[in-house]
């Protein structure tokens, strides 16, 4: 560390839950933290924000919680950080990034990157017009998104139209929908890639046989009543449940398994030089593969949590993965030169 005092890591962020573990891998490697809750607040562009490196855990999926002002905030808070020449972690760049996925699109597709067909659509009309261009099944979610909310699946335009006319539907925050073409995987499961600092972290694939909210949080995933009593009499019994494996696993290996693609795949390249030209210090990317071997982007996660039961099963600890590299960032000349701070 510089000289007796430990850098200062100020994280802004607004779901509370999410930040236990990041807090304890920072403090773990001798990082002090101060939290700054954001959704309402002032901020005066003639007064310079604390010093420190700044963090931005700031969710597209904010306004589910009830703070319907965060996301513009952040965008303020962020402009003025950078303003000031603070360095911060996954900045305004890789934040309005995250809250639009037509942008995600575009700059997949500018890095050379496969993604489904993706239209925006604002206003029933428009949605209608932009759903009878595709040819086949296509899902709808919203633009500003998180946490898989809005996804629905369509097998044609008529479909959606009956959705419309039947039912309230959810156009997500402005509006802003996102009609994209749906890729039939073989199997049930999309794969994420995490990615910190420019250096590749691991892999994992999310079961969607139940659906599409795909938050690896453990926040995300509570274990139910009969996991509980397994995890307790597996506790009791020396660790590990019928199956050989920590009764804590019992949830998370329904949903997330590990995948076999490593840091050599020439996606997983394609993903870091994305990161590393578009200023995104730490993502969780994710793809779906169809019948043919044809793999489809789709989302970049900036606010990315990991599952940490998964976690424990792959020897990986995707938290103290980042809080390495925050230190890294503290200590000026650690840094690869493309790394923004």
């Amino acid at each position: 560390m510089i000289g007796s005092v430990p850098p200062k890591i100020n994280i802004l962020y607004e779901n509370l839950l999410w930040i236990p573990p990041l807090k304890e891998a920072l403090e773990r490697e001798g990082l002090r933290v101060r939290l700054v809750h954001v959704n309402e607040g002032i901020i005066d562009p003639s007064t310079p924000p604390p010093e420190g490196i700044w963090m931005n855990r700031i969710s597209p999926s904010s306004h589910t919680r009830g703070h319907v002002h965060t996301v513009e905030l952040a965008r303020h808070l962020l402009y003025w950080l950078e303003s000031h020449g603070r360095c911060v972690i996954n900045g305004l760049r890789a934040f309005e990034l995250e809250m639009s996925k037509l942008r995600q699109d575009l700059v997949l597709r500018r890095h050379g990157i496969r993604t489904p067909r993706t239209v925006l659509a604002i206003g029933r009309e428009h949605l209608f017009e932009a759903a009878a261009t595709f040819d086949g099944p296509f899902i709808t979610k919203h633009d500003q998104g998180g946490k898989g909310l809005g996804i629905r699946l369509f097998r044609d335009s008529g479909e959606l139209e009956r959705h419309l006319e039947g039912e309230a539907f959810d156009a997500g925050p402005g509006a802003r929908t996102i009609l994209q073409q749906y890729i039939g995987a073989p199997e049930p499961f999309i794969t994420r890639v995490e990615i910190v600092g420019g250096r590749f972290v691991f892999a994992m694939r999310s079961s969607t046989a139940d659906g599409f909210e795909l938050c690896p949080s453990d926040v995300c995933n509570p274990m139910s009543p009969r996991q509980e009593e397994l995890r307790i009499g597996a506790s009791r019994a020396g660790g590990t449940d019928a199956n050989g494996t920590g009764a804590n696993d019992a949830g998370a290996s329904a949903l997330f398994s590990p995948s076999p693609i490593t840091a050599d795949d020439p996606l997983v390249r394609k993903y870091i030089r994305l990161c590393l030209a578009e200023g995104i210090e730490i993502a969780g990317i994710e793809f779906v593969e169809d019948a043919h071997g044809n793999r489809y982007t789709y989302d970049i996660n900036g606010t990315t949590n990991y599952n940490q039961t998964l976690g424990a099963r792959i020897g990986v600890d995707g938290m103290r993965e980042v809080a390495r590299y925050v230190r890294r960032a503290a200590m000026p000349g650690r840094l690869p030169r493309r790394i923004a701070c």
